[in-house]
């Protein structure tokens, strides 16, 4: 693993003057991005669907199911708090400004070519919207990182806090910087730049849970008789099933102290498309295989234990669906952290959605919440789903919360969404839907050190 960077300078830009047939933005030298007076074209420019007279607005409802509507009523909108978004794709985000997204963000790109817009994706730009349709008048940082460079994904971290940002959201996933139990030298970097939140300045990140309950298997190896794991009794080939033509990685994580090799064949071929293994004298907790999928083509996925004594780890299928799996233990990096909050997704129903991964895992009871999709987006007319919808509607309320209660910690901010969720399961906490279904109480939370009282009840977590 690589080490905290321990310094990111700040990002500065000159000022930029697009023709006057483009829409004008004025980029300052403090790294912020303002819209101009004329407006901004494209697809921030598509009107919202249709609501019947009289009808609540699909936002609306969602604000209302959240008890936001009764915060903002009472002038509770976020002011005063920063939360930045770390994600990887933010696409023409200049042509959100002053719509789906705050007329001012502040930026900065860790990738080494500095290209904030380098992914043709606008994912990071759909977590913002929740963020700001949530809490209009919090302040946002958008910020990406070199791919596979956790150096990168900290130095991101540690620039949202010298940036001020209170509050942290990320809805994407790196299975191989963590063991799959919340440990690893990359969990325990993020713990010492978020803080144990007991002190100003420390952070609360969220992070999706991850939608990846159908495509994990986790639990302990067992030797088929030739070194390799069954998956379950006399299966040792675990069968990938490519999603298009995307590049399918392979993550199998572990705790120190044993070591494991990967290996995966094409099902018609029998040939080997992808291995991961160890030299002799490699310490590691991560194997990682990626391949390119042929159309059409299946694939079958092998582990072998190689050193060490035989132990529980997990594996993890991105692009691909995997045959044999368990929905167990699913959470990964940076959900699975101790110092993470890891928010679930669930349905109308309040229940949780076959995808969105699940505990137990980590030190720390996951996931710590769960939140509804999808999400309304004002500029398209396919809302946001996923877990990654479900980690900024956190974040969301953890604003509002903290601009009523200025004085509070990041522990205590914590500890009152914990205590104002909704029950979903089983009292208290379980592995499904964590400690519950955020929302906001309808009175203002109290809390003093561990203690909470709501509207009066009081109630400890």
């Amino acid at each position: 693993m690589r080490h905290l960077l321990t310094s990111v300078p700040a990002l500065r830009f000159s000022v930029c003057i697009l023709s006057w047939l483009a829409s004008v933005v004025m980029i300052s030298t403090t790294g912020s991005v303002a819209l101009a007076e004329k407006p901004a074209t494209g697809l921030a420019s598509r009107a919202a669907p249709a609501v019947e007279a009289g009808a609540r607005s699909p936002l609306a409802e969602h604000l209302a199911r959240l008890g936001v509507d009764r915060w903002h009523a009472d002038g509770y909108l976020g002011q005063g708090i920063k939360i930045a978004v770390l994600d990887s794709g933010f696409r023409g985000y200049r042509d959100f400004l002053g719509k789906a997204l705050p007329a001012q963000v502040t930026v900065k790109s860790f990738r080494f070519d500095a290209n904030l817009e380098a992914k043709d994706s606008q994912h990071g730009i759909l977590c913002a919207e929740v963020i700001h349709a949530l809490a209009p008048k919090a302040e946002i940082l958008l910020a990406n990182w070199q791919p596979d460079n956790s150096d990168q994904f900290l130095a991101a971290v540690n620039w949202a806090h010298s940036e001020g940002a209170q509050l942290i959201s990320c809805s994407v996933i790196s299975p191989e910087w963590s063991d799959g139990e919340g440990g690893g030298p990359v969990h325990a970097a993020l713990a010492r730049l978020l803080g144990n939140g007991s002190k100003a300045g420390d952070q609360l990140f969220f992070a999706s849970a991850g939608n990846i309950a159908e495509r994990h298997w986790s639990g302990q190896f067992h030797d088929g008789g030739d070194g390799f794991h069954e998956w379950r009794p006399g299966c040792k080939d675990n069968v990938l099933t490519p999603w298009g033509r995307e590049p399918v990685s392979v993550d199998l994580c572990w705790k120190p102290g044993a070591n494991y090799d990967l290996y995966v064949y094409d099902c018609e071929t029998r040939a080997e498309v992808a291995r991961s293994v160890a030299s002799a004298d490699e310490e590691r907790c991560c194997a990682v295989a990626r391949f390119d999928p042929r159309p059409n083509h299946t694939y079958q996925l092998r582990a072998r234990l190689t050193r060490g004594p035989a132990g529980f780890f997990h594996c993890y299928a991105l692009q691909s669906g995997l045959e044999v799996a368990r929905a167990e233990g699913s959470i990964c990096f940076p959900g699975d952290g101790a110092a993470v909050t890891a928010v679930g997704a669930v349905g109308a129903d309040n229940r949780r959605l076959a995808y969105s991964s699940c505990g137990p895992n980590s030190t720390q009871p996951k996931p710590d919440l769960v939140a509804p999709v999808p999400f309304p987006s004002s500029w398209r007319s396919r809302p946001f789903g996923g877990t990654s919808a479900a980690a900024p509607q956190a974040a969301a309320l953890a604003a509002l919360t903290w601009s009523r209660h200025r004085d509070w910690t990041a522990d205590q901010v914590r500890v009152a969404l914990r205590t104002s969720a909704r029950d979903l399961y089983v009292k208290g906490h379980d592995a499904e839907t964590g400690y519950g279904l955020i929302q906001l109480p309808q009175e203002a939370v109290r809390v003093t050190g561990r203690e909470t009282s709501v509207a009066g009840t009081n109630a400890r977590r």
